[in-house]
């Protein structure tokens, strides 16, 4: 999973920019106006079909609830008329049989795209393309930007469904994916060719798996699915798989075990080599997370990741970071020069060698 550059959370009332999740103080500044948390908490409470959602769930400019399906219109419509009469714009949102979200009236995923899409222009920078995907009512606002593509995945809730019933069916830019999850919003990529449509975890040969626009994350996860391949034997097992990695791996690169010792990428890869088929049949699964990655140099890129392997002994994690230089002359296109890796807090049970490239 790539670290967002910006995320859009709580149903749409918070905006943050950046791994360290810099709040937009103009979308709270924008929220405030016809907005008392206190009053919506104090009137909520005066319904008995409400129940708080956990402490974890609420928010600044979120009051979320729990009610039955059956009660949930009555609910809404009564406890939007009690919020006017002291003053407030609210928006009062239904989702998933159960959730109940009571917002500012300018708040909501849609709305909070809306907000970014004019940033980005005012800016001079409108974004290429656009697409929105959703599972659920809370998203369906999400749709109704003009500017955007949007896909329900096969697995969208009812109220989503009905939405799209209602005010999308013949909308050629928003379709409902035959693919759960994940799997449709890949789908609807194809669909509209925003770009690629097939995983590289589901590419035979990897060699073919290459991008338009060089992007580090990318080489990264592929490189790990090959040594994921290695270790299960699910390619073949020659010389020219290591000499590929040799190839990629700078001559001088440096790999940094979490121990502190330092040694040659190539040394590794030559360790690495009979490792070959020792995960044949048993659980073994590799995955990178919370990738992200800077420009440092014209050629130069430091990508930062969490790198996780799932086996019979459990799940282990090392916090990574890369320095990835372009080669054009390299079958991947870039080359390996320095590799640094951490355990991360709760994972270092066992001194258990883990090769990170």
């Amino acid at each position: 999973m790539l670290t967002p550059d910006i995320t859009i959370m709580s149903v749409g009332t918070e905006i943050t920019y950046g791994e360290s999740m810099v709040p937009d103080d103009g979308w709270e500044h924008y929220l405030n106006q016809k907005w008392d948390r206190n009053i919506v908490v104090e009137e909520a409470s005066k319904y008995p079909q409400l129940s708080f959602q956990s402490s974890t769930e609420q928010r600044p400019h979120k009051v979320s609830f729990y009610v039955q399906k059956g009660q949930a219109e009555e609910v809404m419509k009564s406890l939007s008329e009690r919020l006017v009469k002291h003053g407030l714009d609210v928006k009062i949102i239904y989702s998933g049989g159960m959730d109940l979200d009571v917002l500012p009236q300018g708040a909501g995923k849609g709305q909070a795209l809306a907000y970014l899409l004019r940033k980005f222009k005012s800016d001079g920078k409108p974004p290429i393309n656009t697409l929105v995907c959703g599972d659920s009512g809370n998203d369906a606002e999400l749709f109704s930007i003009p500017e955007v593509h949007g896909v329900m995945v096969s697995n969208a809730q009812e109220e989503l469904l009905q939405w799209h019933a209602q005010n999308a069916k013949n909308n050629p830019k928003i379709i409902h994916a035959t693919e759960r999850c994940a799997a449709g919003i890949i789908q609807a990529i194809g669909h509209f060719k925003l770009g690629p449509n097939t995983s590289p975890r589901d590419i035979a040969d990897l060699s073919s798996c290459k991008v338009d626009i060089f992007s580090p994350g990318h080489e990264v996860v592929v490189f790990y699915i090959l040594y994921e391949r290695w270790r299960r034997a699910e390619v073949g097992n020659d010389e020219l798989t290591i000499q590929n990695m040799k190839n990629i791996s700078h001559p001088s690169g440096i790999l940094v075990h979490p121990s502190g010792v330092e040694c040659s990428l190539h040394e590794c890869i030559d360790a690495f080599a009979p490792c070959y088929g020792d995960k044949q049949g048993k659980q073994f699964r590799v995955w990178v997370d919370r990738v992200s990655s800077s420009q440092i140099g014209s050629d130069a890129w430091l990508v930062k990741f969490d790198k996780w392997e799932l086996s019979d002994e459990g799940r282990q994690c090392c916090l990574t970071t890369v320095l990835l230089n372009l080669k054009p002359e390299a079958p991947q296109g870039f080359a390996l020069v320095h590799v640094h890796q951490t355990w991360l807090d709760g994972y270092a049970g066992r001194d258990q060698s883990m090769w990170i490239f």
